[in-house]
């Protein structure tokens, strides 16, 4: 059961809309934009962060809370996540692995798309469920080729980095009709081979559950 609900002054709620508007913004930021000094906002930082309508990290500042964020929407909600924050584990193989090794993969993972990588780890290509049945239908001798002969290659493959926000990696898997986008990135200074590191996957289903948790917030 819910206590009673706090009334909050003009003031807090000034802040509130000040952290919405130019988060991450820093205590003394704050203060200055209210023409008063830190202290003075003080008790009203922490009581805003105690009822979650802004958030703080160390060296980062003040940005919305859960409350906040619940109000502000969806669209502020896939602006401000990044990738990183909802990507999942990447079921990788290699793209030497047979079509028949790959689709026993696919299934006992349960995903729809395998994320493939050369002998290097480097990302070579992507094969989803509908590369697999164009190509085993009607040809059993299939089972036995190398999931290269079906991949998607780069750099045809669309991918997306672990600080991007969730939107525009929402708005590739729209535009490029796919269900999932590997995370990668690029291979460091010391890498005698050049190309992109596999480090995630984001899902649709991920995104989806994304928005399930602010609609249960609100």
């Amino acid at each position: 059961m819910e206590g009673p609900a706090i009334e909050l002054t003009s003031r807090q709620l000034q802040i509130i809309e000040i952290v919405k508007k130019r988060a991450p913004i820093s205590g003394d930021q704050i203060a200055e934009s209210l023409n008063l000094s830190r202290p003075t906002i003080r008790n009203d930082l922490s009581i805003l962060v105690m009822l979650e309508y802004i958030d703080a990290k160390p060296k980062v500042g003040y940005f919305p809370g859960q409350r906040s964020v619940a109000h502000l929407g969806s669209g502020y909600l896939l602006r401000e996540t990044k990738v990183k924050d909802i990507q999942s584990i990447p079921v990788v193989i290699r793209e030497t692995t047979t079509i028949q090794d790959a689709v026993v993969t696919l299934f006992l993972q349960d995903v729809g798309t395998l994320i493939i990588c050369d002998g290097d780890g480097r990302l070579a290509g992507v094969a989803s469920r509908k590369d697999f049945l164009k190509v085993t239908l009607g040809n059993p001798g299939a089972v036995s080729m190398p999931v290269s002969m079906v991949m998607t290659r780069m750099p045809k493959v669309v991918t997306v980095s672990p600080d991007e926000p969730v939107l525009d990696a929402a708005h590739k898997m729209i535009f490029h009709e796919v269900d999932s986008l590997p995370v990668v990135v690029p291979g460091g200074a010391e890498d005698t081979v050049p190309g992109l590191q596999v480090t995630g996957r984001l899902t649709k289903t991920s995104i989806v559950k994304l928005l399930l948790d602010l609609e249960a917030k609100g």
